[in-house]
């Protein structure tokens, strides 16, 4: 992934202003500020929700600034949102079936009729969301209709319905958002998990710095649009612009795990 000088307006105010990114397969970036700094912003700029008003967005070989979202997510990218944006009246498993079927292009003769190479293919799209459903903890809730379930599962259900489209690049927006202290130790464990079995490259906004410091590889620092600071956990914590970020949002975020 590899973004150069992207930059957007709402109103006259910059949103995000002269943003880079290089970020290599199979790493975990994370990205972190205060409420407004431009975070989602950034997700939605790169899954094509937004289009950005200068700069360019590249994924593997090809640029993907002005690309659709569906497009996008066939070529490799998924997320999970800020709020969970589960459909909740549908079972477990049928939000992450709802995952799979990115990648499907079953014919409308097929479907109406419901033909052999329907059924086998829903089978199959069946049996990957139970063994997806398995890895997060959630197979005994599969046929459970996901308003049913807790706070931290619907949180997980989300990102495996976003792992389900099979992307090479992982985006979560604030995934330990309302989690106690041992959910947020299981999410880590999770997403390390999920990095080494999937090859996964991540995005990961989120502003508890416990989930943070000890999965990211590298941390960018974002304050009122501008890319202020990028480094390691440790030369993040030291960086005196990002203490100043913090004030009155994190308070000191050295004082944060490591």
């Amino acid at each position: 992934m590899n973004i150069n000088a992207i930059s957007i307006s709402f109103g006259g105010v910059k949103a995000l202003d002269d943003y880079h990114l290089n970020l290599a397969p199979s790493r975990i970036l994370g990205v972190i500020g205060p409420n407004g700094a431009g975070k989602t912003t950034l997700f939605n700029l790169i899954t094509g929700f937004i289009r950005p008003d200068s700069g360019h967005i590249y994924f593997g070989d090809e640029e993907i600034t002005h690309w659709e979202p569906h497009r996008i997510a066939r070529k490799g990218i998924s997320r999970s949102f800020q709020n969970i944006c589960l459909f909740n009246r549908l079972s477990v498993i049928d939000n992450v079936i709802v995952g799979c079927q990115i990648r499907q292009h079953p014919s409308l003769l097929s479907a109406l009729f419901k033909t052999p190479g329907f059924k086998r293919n829903e089978k199959k799209l069946r049996d990957s969301a139970r063994r997806l459903l398995s890895v997060f903890g959630l197979e005994k809730q599969s046929d459970q209709r996901a308003m049913s379930l807790s706070y931290g599962d619907q949180r997980r259900l989300e990102i495996a319905r976003a792992l389900a489209a099979r992307p090479k690049l992982l985006m979560i927006d604030e995934p330990a958002a309302g989690m106690n202290p041992r959910e947020t130790e299981d999410l880590l464990a999770l997403i390390l998990k999920l990095r080494i079995e999937f090859d996964l490259t991540i995005i990961l906004i989120e502003h508890n710095m416990n989930l943070v410091m000890p999965l990211c590889e590298t941390i960018q620092v974002l304050n009122y649009g501008r890319l202020v600071a990028e480094g390691t956990p440790a030369e993040i914590q030291q960086n005196p612009e990002v203490i100043d970020a913090y004030l009155g949002d994190e308070n000191d975020i050295a004082s944060h795990g490591s």
